[in-house]
């Protein structure tokens, strides 16, 4: 039993009051700590997918990987309607997309752990962790646990979290359905945004139930049943699946993180960490954590167990099919790493606030980690502004770059650009397409993971980057001959390359250039 916290026994109204103030600072101390970026990464892909929405004319040459996004999904759609709606600037509807999105995570983590823990201070301090880990990687996985730009996933990681802790109120004693029909609605509202990413939410919520039953032996079962059933669907789809032309098995095993056998050593410690983190709260913190805190433990223990099974028997590189490695089963790992963040900073709290002398460790570690997260969020996007509002021109000069082009080219462009461009230091993985509102020939990292995802793009994919590949390093003959025949008007190269084009922009980092009929 829970003995009654000082904090537990405060009156209803500054209790009442609290919460949305602390979830309120929280969320501002979020995007301060880990910055915006709304046009980086896989923020960009989305965006693109939302601009082509409200301007049909736009992308002309490369409509297939600007609107690879809105597959299966219905984000797009609504923030597009939303603009409309409102009459409001996307560029400000990201904005407050992320707030929004990060408030939703964190009101979900708070429902999770007051079902996890009682007193309210450990409650706040797990909410708060949670926030100073934001942007935590997910294993190898490529993922993190929130991102620093708008997506999908801004609103289905934190209905996943939402359906979780709506599972964890159900009782099968009880046989009151409400809380499974809640749960029920949240996976629903995350499939509309993320149907991949809600299906790994529901098999925690399946495993949660079993681990919920009262019969020690009928979770046993019900998780080898749960296990069987993963582990059979996924031999099937690779059994059934057609073998793959050249051009996906490129895409796809340019994917490494989609291959255990390729991860570092790190990443896989990445993997086991969170399991081991949660035996040992299930092994030491039964005193701090409530039975649904365990619960939780063994349903994750379960998850993550059958989820790298999955891609140890059927995700590999070298097979002719990659069906089960294109659904990514580790991506599974997201929520329990939010789980785990969720448990051990209110185990870690509840530890502590109870012994005078101790009280200061979770507010100094939480501000420890939120600091390296601020310093790891400056060193992924050096060159660029830690936020980057609508009001803010931004400093990056290949940004600067993509903005010129978007002034001062025509609609129907067609940009050719070095393949990798995203990975050059101090690009800061700044997405042309979104920024430029300009097509472009699709790129290896951000289009080949569209590609890898859909086969019927891997051609168009993998032609565009063989062409552009080391562009800034040819010879004007070279170029011409790649890109000619693929009706390129405009080129983007380094300021160092040597070209006898006209190049009206250059500022020192990237110069834009005609590329003659």
């Amino acid at each position: 039993m829970h003995d009654t916290s000082e904090t537990d026994r405060l009156p209803a109204l500054r209790r009442g009051t609290f919460r949305p103030i602390a979830l309120a600072a929280l969320t501002l101390g979020t995007l301060l700590i880990h910055g915006y970026h709304p046009l980086a990464e896989d923020g960009g892909l989305y965006a693109a997918g939302i601009q082509s929405i409200l301007d049909p004319a736009l992308f002309p040459h490369d409509r297939a990987f600007a609107t690879a996004t809105r597959h299966y999904s219905l984000f797009a759609p609504l923030m597009a309607q939303t603009v409309r709606a409102v009459h409001v600037p996307l560029a400000w509807l990201l904005l407050f997309a992320d707030f929004a999105g990060t408030w939703l995570l964190l009101y979900a983590a708070w429902k999770l752990a007051a079902h996890c823990v009682r007193s309210e201070p450990a409650q706040f301090y797990a909410v708060a962790l949670l926030a100073a880990w934001y942007t935590l990687p997910i294993a190898g996985t490529s993922l993190l646990l929130m991102d620093p730009y708008v997506t999908a996933r801004t609103f289905s990681t934190p209905l996943s979290l939402l359906a979780i802790a709506f599972a964890l109120n159900f009782q099968w004693q009880r046989k009151n359905a409400t809380p499974l029909l809640h749960s029920a609605a949240c996976l629903a509202a995350a499939a509309a945004f993320h149907p991949l990413m809600a299906a790994y939410a529901a098999g925690l919520v399946i495993a949660l139930l079993a681990a919920k039953s009262p019969s020690r032996r009928l979770q046993f079962l019900s998780w080898i049943t749960l296990g069987a059933s993963g582990v059979l669907a996924a031999a099937l789809q690779q059994i059934t699946a057609p073998a793959e032309s050249a051009a996906t098995i490129a895409a796809v095993t340019s994917r490494y993180y989609w291959f255990l056998s390729q991860w570092q050593w790190y990443e896989l410690l990445g993997l086991a960490g969170p399991l081991i983190v949660f035996v040992l709260l299930m092994r030491y913190a039964r005193a701090t954590l409530c039975e649904s805190g365990i619960t939780l433990c063994r349903a994750s223990v379960a998850v993550g167990l059958i989820a790298t099974l999955v891609s140890l028997l059927f995700a590999h590189a070298q097979f002719s099919t990659h069906l089960v490695a294109r659904l990514q089963p580790l991506r599974a790992f997201l929520l329990l790493y939010a789980s785990m963040t969720i448990l051990l900073g209110a185990a870690l709290a509840e530890l502590c606030v109870r012994r005078t002398r101790l009280r200061i460790l979770p507010p100094l570690f939480i501000a420890v980690m939120a600091c390296v997260m601020f310093l790891a969020q400056r060193q992924t996007f050096p060159a660029s502004q830690h936020l980057l509002l609508p009001w803010r021109a931004p400093t990056n000069p290949w940004s600067q770059a993509f903005l010129w082009a978007r002034d001062n080219t025509p609609a129907d462009a067609l940009f050719a650009l070095d393949a990798n461009y995203v990975t050059t230091p101090g690009e800061d993985a700044q997405t042309f397409r979104a920024t430029a509102q300009r097509s472009m020939l699709p790129d290896l990292s951000k289009d080949g993971g569209e590609a890898a995802i859909r086969p019927n793009l891997a051609a168009d994919w993998f032609a565009g980057m063989a062409a552009q590949k080391d562009l800034s390093h040819l010879t004007d003959a070279e170029r011409e001959a790649r890109l000619k025949p693929m009706h390129v008007s405009w080129l983007l190269l380094h300021s160092t390359a040597t070209t006898s084009h006209p190049c009206p922009y250059d500022n020192g980092t990237i110069k834009l250039c005609r590329l003659d009929p």
